[in-house]
């Protein structure tokens, strides 16, 4: 699993022109990719990690100032440009797999005690943000204990 965290001072994100999903209060933005071997311990512990992040003003986390998450499905995380022009999406797990980690992330972040808002899962969504710093963090499970 990999996440590409942002602060950010707002953001939202758009499906079909409507708000589906927003901070609208300093936060994070998680952009979420998932691949075949993950599963639930591993969508906790990315979880967990994130929520706890000391990476807002102050070197807070989430869990420490109740700050909100918008957190995005994002299977392009896990695109290989090693060959060609064109990216290869083989390592990005189908929906199938993904949406429901997808969901389980987001309510095991909501079980810790998160404010979490999310974007549609496989939609084409348009995302804006402020990014507060810039402030970007990449965080895959590969490199956690």
């Amino acid at each position: 699993m990999r996440a590409v965290v942002q602060r950010a001072s707002q953001a939202a994100v758009h499906v079909a022109n409507e708000v589906v999903g927003q901070l609208t209060e300093p936060g994070l933005v998680v952009l979420l990719g998932i691949t075949h071997e993950d599963d639930e311990a591993t969508a906790r512990k990315v979880a967990e990690k994130i929520y706890e992040l000391r990476i807002l003003d102050e070197e807070r986390s989430c869990a420490s100032t109740g700050a909100p998450l918008l957190v995005i499905s994002q299977f392009t995380l896990y695109g290989s440009v090693r060959k060609g022009r064109r990216p290869s999406w083989s390592a990005a797990a189908p929906g199938a797999h993904s949406e429901p980690l997808y969901e389980y992330f987001v309510s095991h972040l909501r079980s810790l005690g998160a404010t979490v808002a999310t974007g549609v899962f496989g939609a084409m969504m348009e995302v804006s943000l402020t990014n507060s710093g810039p402030f970007t963090v990449l965080v895959d499970s590969a490199d956690l204990p």
